[in-house]
């Protein structure tokens, strides 16, 4: 990985250098293309509108426009055509001597008060999609403080989305888990998006530390808290759909970010060898050394990950358009013996030392089939690879964590794990406009998915957390680990298929409906499903809407769950029903309020009968039910923000013997705030404020010297009640500053970004430690990171 980002690094250098020293001006332009949402047609005569000026142009017959000159700067346009709401599009970056280029998709209005203009952001106010339906441009995405430009972590402030605290992007919605999510992007299912996981073995409940797409990668985000429609299944929480930026048709553009962890350069532009083809490259590479030294956090280890994306887009004629996207994204972790003496505490005694790699290729072919249908045929294949061995220290020490002798002994493997998930996949899907009151939307999914799962506990272990229900030997406070409780060995193919259709409908002009229904095999499972969907909006007027959603929703275990189990054990899909009704205000095109209900249903989940073993049946159940309310401004001049609420309630039973119980994820009250304001060209300040209650915990019950030998005494933790407590209450403050300049050519920005400025340790999880008898938190305390970004 090193080697290939050392080799693009050069390559995009060399091409930084020759804009730097060209012709200056204070100019440059805007260029696109205007589509109709629903067919993919051009759009002629559209006006187009540059904000805050009198500047303005018309598509052609092509659907092409072009606005010249532009002052450098960040724009916003407004859009409008007869028989369409008004689309605004913003966070348009115009550079010196540079055209930026936009295709823009219009929606047909739905006419409900003559007169009256309807406008919209691009991807919101879909009658498809009427419940939980969110965007964010790529330069909200980029401004949002403690993010990173990370998609997840913006993401993370929308309502019904749970926060798992400043050094986690994986998003938990609704009260569901993090692996309950459909992930879509450009069109192909992933299911592993992140880096990191939150311990050296898998399906941390937090999910992974950062996501695999580098800032400014994401050009759009698409996002719906739940009640999506039947295109999307295999999971049941929410839908994001993510569009990785296509290069600039124009010319070329460069922009990149270094900062404390790293660096990332972007390539944007067309090929200059193939005709009609542009190309968007992005490198990164980030390494923690300088950091955890900066901060004071030796004894985590040492995480490194990096993520090269490739994509392409050929307009191979008027009807076929061609988008290639590849995608590898390696990272490793090390935890040696120099890191558990930096642990004063001796809070961590394991030795993860893991690489891991996750590789996307995939063809998008959209062909526009006649002037109201187009169809997309997606060819894909993703691979995601594991590669662990996992140590132990044993130090002798006193219950203050002081080392009763300077040397600790430690066996550098007690567990490996060699795991693979790979996946080749076509997914076929047809849209078609009958007329303006009626959309279809039908399609088909395949994949043929290779599970492989090679784990090993090369000697026994000890868990020192236990139910007593779950004890072998009753006579311990303690569990032990046996090799027959670990080991697995997995390797099977299967092949999956789907399909789905929906209809939309407008009665009169009040009433939009969406029918749908979506069937699944599942191979490992052997099990045939039908999910029903439904979902639709009352309008009240252009503002104002009353929308619903209900569905039937069927979930495929996580995978690396299936792969655990032995091969008379067959893990079933898990179901969950759900039901929405919602408020939505329109105060402004750029003002929205939202108010949603919402109720859920849960059976056949899959649960853990025995605490610590990888054994799993479908017994559980539950229910949930939640409020969320959301203001959100969106960015066109100087300011955006959102302020958010939601109640979550979600209750889980195992059927084990021990009753209902607070979900993981149940956390009954979040309120959120995030606000950016642009001061003048030069300064952005964006803050971030996020409440949680906690997270439930177990209730317990400490026992002391439970090996019987006071010169090696060790405690344990007996659970005896399931999520009857709570970790602290979640809150953090996060602070961003840009600075931005012109430098030649370039566009620069120096940014300072802190995570959580109270520096209050943040309760993911409770952890115990065994020498001491105390409880420790998973997570973090102040993060502090600044760099520089630039773009020509």
């Amino acid at each position: 990985m090193i080697k290939l980002f050392r080799a693009m690094s050069i390559i995009l250098l060399t091409l930084i250098a020759q804009p730097l020293f060209g012709q200056q001006t204070n100019f440059g332009s805007i260029k696109g293309r205007i589509v109709d949402k629903d067919h993919k047609q051009a759009i002629e005569g559209a006006l187009i509108i540059l904000s805050n000026s009198q500047i303005s142009t018309q598509s052609d017959s092509l659907g092409n426009f072009e606005i010249i000159p532009v002052p450098t700067g960040s724009h916003s346009i407004e859009i409008k055509a007869i028989g369409y709401e008004n689309q605004i599009s913003n966070d348009i970056n115009v550079l010196v001597n540079k055209s930026s280029y936009r295709e823009i998709s219009l929606q047909e209005t739905i006419k409900t008060i003559k007169g009256i203009e309807v406008k919209a952001f691009q991807y919101e106010n879909n009658r498809v999609t009427p419940v939980s339906s969110y965007s964010f441009s790529r330069e909200e995405i980029a401004l949002n403080p403690g993010s990173q430009g990370d998609i997840f972590r913006a993401i993370g402030m929308l309502p019904g989305v749970s926060s798992s605290g400043g050094i986690y992007s994986a998003i938990a919605v609704r009260g569901q888990g993090v692996r309950d999510n459909v992930y879509m992007v450009d069109d192909i299912p992933l299911t592993e998006v992140g880096h990191l996981e939150g311990n050296s073995f898998f399906n941390d409940p937090n999910g992974g530390r950062f996501s695999i797409f580098a800032p400014r990668v994401i050009d759009n985000a698409q996002f719906q808290g739940g009640g999506f429609g039947p295109e999307y299944g295999r999971r049941s929480a929410s839908y994001l759909g993510l569009g990785i930026k296509e290069g600039n048709k124009e010319n070329s553009i460069i922009d990149g970010q270094v900062d404390l962890l790293g660096i990332t350069i972007n390539y944007d532009g067309p090929t200059k060898i193939l005709k009609k083809t542009n190309i968007f490259l992005s490198a990164r590479y980030q390494n923690f050394y300088g950091l955890v030294n900066l901060i004071g956090l030796k004894d985590i280890g040492l995480p490194i990950y990096g993520d090269v994306i490739l994509k392409t887009t050929t307009e191979l004629n008027a009807k076929n358009k061609l988008s290639f996207l590849a995608i590898v994204s390696p990272e490793s972790y090390v935890r040696d013996i120099d890191n558990v003496y930096a642990d004063k505490k001796l809070n961590l005694l394991y030795l993860p030392n893991f690489k891991r790699n996750k590789i996307v290729v995939g063809l998008n072919l959209r062909t526009l089939t006649s002037q109201k249908s187009y169809w997309k045929n997606v060819l894909y294949f993703t691979s995601y690879t594991s590669d662990v061995k996992v140590g132990k220290a044993y130090p002798d020490a006193d219950s203050v964590a002081n080392l009763n002798k300077p040397i600790i002994p430690y066996d550098e493997s007690i567990q490996t794990q060699k795991y693979a998930e790979t996946k080749l996949g076509y997914r076929s899907l047809f849209n078609l406009v009958m007329n303006q009151n009626q959309k279809l939307a039908t399609g088909i999914e395949m994949d043929l998915q290779q599970l492989s799962n090679e784990r090993t506990l090369q000697s026994n272990d000890t868990n020192f957390i236990f139910r007593t229900a779950d004890l072998m030997n009753p006579n311990v406070k303690y569990q032990p680990i046996y090799p027959q409780f670990v080991d697995a060995n997995f390797n099977k193919p299967n092949i999956n298929f789907s399909s789905f259709i929906n209809y939309s409908l407008l009665l009169g002009k009040k009433i939009s409906l969406n029918t749908g229904l979506r069937y699944d095999y599942t191979g490992f499972a052997d099990q045939h499903v039908i999910s029903p969907r439904l979902s639709g909006s009352y309008y009240i007027n252009e503002k104002n809407s009353f929308n619903f959603g209900y569905g039937l929703y069927f979930q495929d275990p996580v995978y690396s769950d299936i792969a655990d189990q032995p091969s008379s054990n067959k893990l079933k899909m898990e179901e969950v029903s759900q039901y929405i009704l919602g408020y939505r205000r329109y105060f402004t095109s750029d003002l929205k309020l939202t108010v949603e209900a919402w109720y859920k249903n849960f059976d056949n989940m899959v649960v853990t009968p025995i605490n610590g073993t990888v054994l799993k049946n479908n017994k559980g159940t539950g229910w949930g039910k939640g409020l969320d309310i959301n203001l959100t401004k969106r960015l066109v001049k100087k300011f955006h923000g959102q302020i958010g609420y939601s109640y979550i309630d979600i209750k889980r039973n195992d059927h084990d013997g021990i009753g209902a119980y607070d979900f993981a994820f149940s956390q009954p009250h979040q309120f959120n705030c995030m606000l950016s304001y642009k001061t003048n060209k030069h300064w952005v300040f964006s803050m971030k404020y996020r409440y949680a209650t906690g997270k439930p915990k177990d209730n317990y019950i400490i026992h002391r010297d439970v090996l019987n030998n006071n010169s090696y005494v060790r405690y344990s933790k007996e659970l005896v009640g399931r999520n009857e407590l709570r970790l602290p209450d979640f809150t953090s403050l996060d602070l961003r500053a840009n600075y931005n300049f012109k430098f030649k050519t370039a566009t620069m920005t120096i940014f300072f970004d802190i995570v959580n400025v109270f520096n209050k340790q943040i309760a993911n999880s409770e952890n115990f430690n065994a020498i001491t008898g105390q409880n420790f938190y998973d997570g973090l305390a102040i993060f502090p990171t600044g760099g520089m970004k630039f773009e020509f």
